[in-house]
């Protein structure tokens, strides 16, 4: 008997395309009125002025332009993608590279299982910090090295990279994109109630840390290590002076993230500067350096502008004004329910809305405002809202098609969907009980 195979990650996303152009039909469309918030900088919806306006239905040849669009929209992203992963091939070809991951094994030899928790430790602290997602895209080539030579499976760089910083994301006490505006918008104090975040961050990263430490173990295959006297006695003072770089452009890109508030664009010069220095200094040339670039914006085309695809799904629902149809009648409900249960409820409304709205920062700005008020009508505190904004949406991009960065990551790393999810369903179920424990904690003392 011929087993079901999950579709091709282009399959997938054309068919949510279709779907929401479906729904375009089904739905009714209507919106909530919108003004401006000084306090987020962004526009938010006006609790209770949900409205039916005319239809607008999403025709076959709409959805098909959507997915153009979807890729204008993303375009910052796709090309810090190209400009980043060409990069990162290019420190791959001088050999630096693998001279770094052969100095990491050495030290760790004999802990080489240490990598994970590190590694995770770093990408989630980068998760909680600024919501890492789309930039850890290039960095999968690097882990997939990193990993082979460790004879740990390839879903593995999957998990230390975008999983640990979803899940940072998630549990963050200080997350600008995620619990930054939600607060703002809940008209709470930023970083209230951060002691009571850290200590279910730190649970939910030995959930996953721990997860997947045992994942790489129970997967793990004796890895074929080759060896080359050339490289290993030549080139030395040039692969470290490519490490060092490599160093200073993530120190460099660190705090322009943090402190000057870079875009895609800003961090995708940086990246491209590292790639011709690299490239120069590691002995490939000019010509060495573009083919090299050339290789990186080949491997990772397909990652890339899944990420467009993705974006288009968002599209055809905005186009079908029926986005804020979904959020009004997934809401409403809410009011029926006693408090405990209408908080937990709120996990799932976010974790349902996080499919057709795959940005977390846009789900904050179209549902606090209106939950908020129905929480005070509850008596469910406000910062217990928050944290089932966070958890639900936040925890949900570690499972969903529609993110256009873990689909583009796993493709990366030469997995199928299906096996992701095999992997990460187990984990995902833990991690949510821990949120529904700390909501539910939440609403016995009260969190404020």
């Amino acid at each position: 008997m011929k087993t079901l195979r999950f579709p091709h990650p282009l399959v997938l996303l054309v068919g949510f395309i279709l779907l929401a152009m479906l729904l375009s039909y089904v739905l009714p469309a209507g919106e909530f009125a919108r003004h401006a918030d000084a306090a987020t900088g962004r526009d938010v919806v006006v609790a209770g002025s949900y409205h039916r306006v005319p239809a607008t239905p999403v025709s076959v040849a709409q959805a098909m332009v959507a997915i153009p669009k979807g890729m204008a929209d993303a375009a910052s992203v796709i090309f810090f993608v190209f400009l980043a992963g060409g990069t990162f091939t290019v420190i791959d070809q001088t050999g630096a590279l693998h001279r770094g991951v052969d100095w990491l094994l050495g030290k760790l030899r004999g802990h080489q299982l240490l990598v994970i928790p590190i590694i995770s430790l770093l990408f989630a602290t980068m998760g909680a910090l600024e919501n890492m997602q789309e930039e850890i895209i290039p960095l999968i080539p690097v882990l997939l090295v990193l990993m082979r030579r460790l004879g740990y499976p390839v879903l593995t760089a999957a998990a230390v990279s975008i999983g640990a910083a979803a899940v940072g994301a998630a549990f963050s006490p200080l997350n600008p994109f995620q619990v930054g505006i939600a607060q703002k918008l809940a008209q709470l104090p930023l970083l209230s109630g951060a002691g009571f975040r850290l200590v279910f961050l730190a649970l939910a990263l030995v959930i996953w840390i721990g997860g997947t430490m045992r994942y790489a173990a129970k997967n793990r295959v004796e890895p074929e290590l080759t060896t080359d006297a050339e490289a290993a006695t030549s080139g030395a003072g040039r692969h470290g002076i490519v490490l060092l770089l490599l160093l200073l452009t993530f120190a460099a890109f660190t705090y322009g993230v943090l402190n000057l508030g870079w875009e895609f664009e800003q961090m995708g010069a940086l990246f491209f500067v590292l790639g011709v220095l690299a490239g120069l200094i590691g002995g490939l040339g000019l010509n060495g350096t573009a083919d090299a670039f050339i290789t990186g914006f080949r491997d990772l085309a397909f990652s890339a502008l899944l990420i467009g695809f993705a974006r288009a799904i968002f599209v055809v629902l905005e186009q079908g004004h029926i986005v804020d149809t979904i959020v009004n009648g997934m809401s409403a409900p809410l009011a029926q329910l006693p408090v405990t249960l209408s908080a937990l409820s709120m996990i799932g409304v976010h974790t349902a809305l996080h499919l057709p709205v795959p940005s977390v920062s846009g789900q904050a700005v179209l549902t606090m405002p209106i939950l908020t008020p129905l929480s005070d009508l509850l008596g469910l505190p406000r910062q217990v809202t928050v944290l089932a904004y966070q958890y639900g949406a936040g925890l949900c991009e570690i499972i969903t098609p529609t993110n256009g960065a873990l689909v583009a990551i796993v493709a990366a790393c030469g997995a199928r969907f299906d096996q992701w999810w095999k992997f990460v369903l187990p984990l995902y179920l833990g991690l949510l009980s821990l949120a529904a424990l700390a909501v539910i904690i939440g609403v016995a003392i009260g969190l404020s």
